[in-house]
């Protein structure tokens, strides 16, 4: 039964990065997490429980439309809701090209349709997109505008994003986080006539456990040199990002809709502009 005392908080993607910003934001309300697996979403709901938090858990694939839409309908079950974060996705070393524009694209885009027409007043949304968003050079205004307003239904469809088009699971991706941005910026609209928020994140390197895996592995030496070379001169923490999150999230940043923030200790400037520019000759980070 729903409780209209309730105040939902709904984190898509329970992973590292997901879990220190529902930290950040959920104490004193219901959280409702998912990941892709049951079992996954069980440990997550067991960590947070033991943490002090009021959470339940169900399972979620970020790719399918009727995953997502079950999670709104328990949400509002819950109460109303005033914060979604969603920070589920998979990275080109871990899918193909067709699952990475299904989740990171098409999915996170269903999500933003589906909880816009819930979210609460006063409510603010939350992506989490990424750095590689920035690498992908600029489209043309008519390239933004599909990628930004088409239904989610249809996204796939678009000549641009055939894999045949797309070449690579990195292209993929950064077509997928540049989405996000872009469908951030045109669901702001009508999140605001609820009165609402939406913003996205750009992470950078961020020291998760297939960061570390990455770090540590065959490219390992290419991703330490980066994070020597970058102005920042280190990786960043799931805490850097959920302090960016949590206030964004915040009454404190009311003014702030429709945006994206790069958080990435200074690795797309110097990739663009420093001493990282050796990466747009291709070396595959993510």
């Amino acid at each position: 039964m729903k409780n209209a005392q309730h105040q939902v908080i709904v984190l898509v993607g329970a992973g590292s990065i997901g879990k220190a910003i529902a930290r950040k934001v959920a104490a004193g309300r219901k959280l409702l997490i998912t990941n892709l697996t049951q079992q996954e979403t069980d440990a997550a709901v067991k960590e947070l429980e033991e943490a002090g938090f009021d959470v339940e858990g169900m399972p979620c694939d970020l790719s399918k439309c009727a995953d997502i839409q079950a999670v709104a309908a328990r949400a509002q079950e819950l109460g109303q809701v005033v914060n979604v974060i969603c920070a589920g996705g998979v990275s080109p070393s871990q899918a193909p090209i067709p699952t990475i524009l299904a989740v990171d694209l098409y999915g996170t885009s269903v999500l933003l349709e589906e909880f816009g027409r819930i979210i609460g007043p006063g409510g603010a949304g939350l992506v989490v997109s990424s750095q590689s968003g920035h690498r992908l050079p600029a489209l043309t205004p008519e390239e933004n505008r599909l990628l930004a307003t088409t239904p989610a239904e249809e996204l796939l469809s678009l000549d641009m994003l055939q894999p045949e088009a797309i070449g690579t699971t990195l292209h993929a991706y950064q077509y997928a986080k540049r989405t996000n941005v872009l469908r951030v910026a045109s669901e702001a609209c009508r999140w605001g006539e609820r009165g609402a928020r939406v913003n996205s994140v750009s992470p950078g390197i961020i020291m998760t456990p297939l960061a570390h895996d990455e770090i540590t592995g065959p490219r390992g030496e290419g991703y330490r040199t980066m994070l020597e070379k970058m102005p920042a001169r280190r990786a960043g923490t799931v805490d850097d990002i959920a302090e960016l999150a949590g206030f964004l999230l915040s009454d404190r940043a009311s003014f702030i809709t429709g945006t994206d923030i790069l958080a990435d200790g200074g690795c797309t400037a110097a990739y663009w502009y420093g001493n990282l520019q050796y990466l747009q000759e291709g070396w595959s980070e993510s």
